[in-house]
């Protein structure tokens, strides 16, 4: 079922062996990657096969590969006793072509009978040490499912989506069926393994997918102290008045 931009000659077009799960989690290429990393943990953690990709004829992609053998940027992930169907988006989207991208997934799930659509989103905003949590923007009938007075997981309280996110909420307030996006904010760094944390535990308390996140907690103590060692050789560097490559500012 391809989708055609009137501003381009991109067609998205999605090729599944399997009808996608009741509940479709997703995570794009997108600033910090944390949603992205997320996805990929969850296929991985939940040992998911590969049953679909969405391929993007006449936009500019990527061949991802892993030990010599490519795979299709954008993916589709299931397993035959979890209700879930998991979307990896590798390949950027750009913001001219998210509605069409939306509308493509859109229409598949739809058909498909869908019931929920959740994305796990790093977004670049201001923050403090307080704000470092996950917060939601979902449409109503999302929240009345998922969101209790009670849940761990809070509104977001103000601003605006953009790209494929807020292409698939606008939508998604007009369809039947549920859509929210999990955002957290992230710092500049790729990736960012703890913003990509909060995102998983926040999924897990939502849906109880037995998601443990301690694999990912051990690989954050590595990025954060690559970080700290790389600030102190900056910190060194301009005491000794040698040049800085500021390609890792």
């Amino acid at each position: 079922m391809p989708e055609l931009s009137p501003d381009s000659d991109a067609v998205y077009q999605i090729e599944a062996t399997e009808q996608p799960e009741a509940t479709v989690i997703a995570g794009f290429s997108q600033y910090g990657l944390a949603g992205l990393a997320a996805v990929d943990f969850l296929v991985d953690h939940l040992d998911l096969e590969q049953t679909g990709f969405i391929r993007a004829d006449g936009l500019p992609t990527i061949t991802p590969f892993e030990n010599g053998r490519p795979r299709q940027p954008t993916r589709l992930y299931s397993r035959d006793d979890l209700d879930v169907t998991v979307l990896v988006g590798e390949l950027a989207v750009p913001v001219s072509m998210a509605q069409p991208f939306s509308e493509a997934i859109l229409d598949w799930t739809e058909e498909a009978d869908v019931d929920e659509l959740a994305v796990l989103s790093g977004v670049p905003v201001p923050h403090g040490p307080d704000d470092h949590r996950t917060f939601y923007v979902a449409t109503d009938d999302y929240r009345e499912k998922r969101f209790g007075d009670d849940s761990p997981v809070p509104p977001m309280g103000a601003g605006f989506l953009d790209g494929t996110n807020g292409s698939l909420v606008s939508r998604g307030m007009d369809s039947p069926m549920g859509v929210c996006v999990y955002v957290t904010p992230v710092h500049d760094q790729v990736p960012d393994v703890e913003a990509t944390i909060r995102l998983l535990d926040s999924l897990e308390s939502v849906y109880g997918l037995g998601v443990d996140t301690a694999p990912l907690r051990s690989f954050a103590d590595q990025v954060q102290q690559y970080y700290q060692n790389l600030a102190e050789r900056l910190e060194s560097e301009r005491a000794e008045e040698q040049p800085l490559d500021r390609m890792y500012m």
